[in-house]
């Protein structure tokens, strides 16, 4: 599974529990300061995207909730704590319980 996460300076154990529920490609965006905007890339082989609302603004937010319905990839947002993340994964039926 491919995932591109959005937000925050450092994933922590967000990043770890992806990997044990099986991401094998994981790429992180700091989607914190402007200039990244326009670095905003979803490659086409990502199953979703998980954006982390506590540490993006509402531009890159925007920007990411535009390119993700144009390529057609799920995108799930997100408080950044595990369980907020394991949430939307669950209510989204991108992970069982």
């Amino acid at each position: 599974m491919s995932i591109v996460v959005i937000g925050a300076d450092y994933l922590g154990v967000i990043e770890k529990n992806l990997y044990s529920l099986g991401v094998t490609d994981l790429k992180h965006i700091d989607g914190r300061r402007v200039s990244n905007q326009n670095k905003i890339n979803i490659p086409k082989k990502t199953d979703f995207v998980l954006v982390l609302t506590d540490y993006v603004n509402h531009n890159t937010a925007k920007m990411v909730k535009t390119i993700a319905k144009i390529q057609e990839v799920p995108l799930i947002f997100s408080k950044r704590s595990w369980g907020a993340v394991e949430e939307k994964l669950i209510s989204s039926g991108l992970m069982n319980e």
